[in-house]
């Protein structure tokens, strides 16, 4: 199968989850989709997991606590919509894993240079994410106390997020000092 036809193939499975209502038949599919997954499986499994934690436990908590004060907690409900999220993230990250994005879009300009602006600053935050840990990991002697690693992250995610501004910023004024914006 070709890197454009898996491309095409995810973006068809995609949107399959959002009308499938009985968790039985998204666990079913999150089971074909470990299954098919082969060796990386499990890794694919755990990064989907880490990915929606945040988020999944925000708003499921919020639900929950919304939910039950009002008396009209739905458990099916709340295993259906989470077990959804952890379907369609893991599709994903799988998609990610098989797929080469830039021999997909070969043939369309346009996609292939926004795909290759996405690869880019993927790198770069990749980088900066790594450079972060090892210079947490060779400045602590003993493994780095709860409150320790809670100011790391804060470091680290201000960090991102200038330096995102940043390539933002830099990248606009690229492209427009060569007519990508002049309509």
């Amino acid at each position: 199968m070709t890197p454009r036809q898996r491309l095409a193939l995810y973006l068809a499975v995609l949107p399959a989850p959002t009308f499938i209502h009985d968790p039985r038949l998204l666990a079913a599919g999150l089971f074909l989709a470990l299954a098919l997954a082969g060796a990386e499986r499990w890794r694919i499994l755990k990064k989907s997991l880490l990915a929606i934690l945040a988020f999944n436990l925000t708003v499921s908590l919020g639900y929950a606590l919304i939910a039950l004060w009002r008396d009209t907690f739905q458990p099916a409900w709340f295993f259906t919509a989470n077990l959804r999220v952890l379907l369609m993230v893991f599709l994903g990250f799988w998609c990610i894993a098989r797929v080469d994005l830039l021999a997909a879009v070969r043939g369309f300009p346009t996609a292939t240079f926004l795909a290759t602006l996405t690869l880019g600053q993927m790198r770069a935050f990749e980088r900066l994410i790594r450079d972060f840990r090892l210079a947490l990991r060779s400045r602590s002697i003993v493994k780095p106390r709860l409150a320790d690693r809670f100011h790391h992250a804060g470091a680290q995610a201000i960090a991102l997020i200038d330096k995102g501004e940043r390539q933002a910023t830099e990248l606009t004024l690229a492209m427009r000092s060569r007519g990508a914006f002049d309509a």
